[in-house]
């Protein structure tokens, strides 16, 4: 199901290929109060980390296609959110219309986790998903690039669990998922507490490299997946340590367990980090829910609203049972993502490993 007022692509006619004509004379946001700190003036942050360096190979031929998408879209960040957030409709529904695999993808995924939904819902769903990441991608750039657009925009609830576990000398692992606003969350979640993060490499060093130093505008510390050096030092130092357990990596560190009723390679990686650090002090483990309450064609002369949402800690995590951690993990994770499924990356091959290895679910 659709979050209320959100944008439904089936109702679209042909003057939505305008933007509309209240967008075209004041697109202006509601102005700040005077005094009010901006988002940069709030951030918090552990360290601040060294860019990677820029290097040379950047600039041969087979990188132009993506520096050609970067001179396309950084300059659009500097429109009004509103104008942003409509090219963003518009770009998901480009990429739904002429992406047809991760289509695909996206309607067998719906189809296995909400089998009881009719087809025709299914397929508005898929579509709200693109609609969404188009729209996550001006967020992402906004939030490396040009966070103060997003001052007084965010809200949270539930921080007081953290807070008790910092009280406590304990470092924090923050559980999130793949919503479609990506790093956003990382910077909303820095304007009441510093964190870290894990990330996997990127497999194209360009891609990896401004990823990464864009991130370094919202993270203390980027910590590779296989650097657990760094990790350990990380949950040492009791920081909050935000990482994302939702996609199918295998079984080599991982176990099957139901996600929206469905087997799914389920990574273990949280019960390896919650045996880390001082047994006096051991990481609690949370997750995080990072959502925008607004409807994504935003009226006229309105901000955006997003909501933060961090569980009670996980007690009794880990126990001797790594595949009831697993499912405790897939049904705190899936019953936050339930708040509006279509904010939530569906287009990953979530289901692609079974029991004994790859399935055909996507072929």
């Amino acid at each position: 199901m659709k979050a209320p007022e959100q944008y439904d692509p089936s109702k679209s006619s042909s003057k939505s290929s305008t933007p509309p004509q209240s967008m075209q004379q004041s697109a202006k946001s509601p102005a700040i109060p005077v005094g009010m700190p901006t988002i940069s003036q709030t951030h918090k942050r552990t360290a601040q980390a060294e860019k990677k360096p820029f290097q040379w190979q950047f600039l041969l031929p087979k990188y132009w296609g993506i520096w050609l998408l970067l001179v396309v879209f950084l300059p659009l960040i500097y429109l009004p959110l509103r104008w942003q957030f409509w090219l963003g409709r518009k770009l998901g529904i480009l990429i739904y219309n002429i992406a047809g695999s991760r289509r695909r993808d996206t309607l067998i995924n719906l189809g296995l986790a909400f089998p009881e939904k009719p087809e025709a819902e299914r397929e508005l769903m898929a579509k709200q998903v693109f609609v969404n990441q188009g729209i996550g991608v001006f967020e992402t750039l906004c939030a490396w690039f040009r966070p103060n657009i997003f001052t007084r925009t965010v809200s949270i609830s539930g921080l007081q669990h953290l807070v008790n576990a910092q009280n406590e000398n304990r470092p924090v692992i923050l559980l999130g998922a793949h919503y479609t606003m990506l790093d956003l969350g990382g910077l909303f979640c820095a304007q009441f507490f510093p964190l870290d993060c894990m990330y996997r490499t990127q497999n194209n060093p360009l891609l990896d490299w401004f990823i990464y130093n864009g991130r370094t505008n919202i993270f203390g510390k980027q910590i590779s997946s296989r650097d657990m050096r760094s990790l350990v030092s990380s949950i040492k130092a009791g920081h909050v340590i935000w990482y994302s357990p939702d996609q199918d990596y295998g079984l080599k560190q991982g176990v099957m367990a139901p996600f929206f009723g469905v087997p799914a390679a389920t990574i273990t990686a949280s019960r390896r980090m919650a045996k880390l650090g001082d047994k006096q002090h051991p990481p609690a483990l949370m997750a995080l829910h990072t959502y925008r309450q607004t409807p994504d064609n935003l009226p006229s002369g309105k901000r955006p609203h997003y909501h933060l949402t961090i569980t009670p800690e996980l007690n009794n995590y880990p126990s001797n049972d790594e595949v009831a951690d697993a499912t405790r993990v897939n049904e705190v994770l899936e019953g936050l993502i339930r708040i509006d499924p279509t904010q939530w990356m569906w287009f990953h091959r979530r289901f692609k490993n079974g029991p004994d290895g790859r399935t055909d679910i996507y072929k």
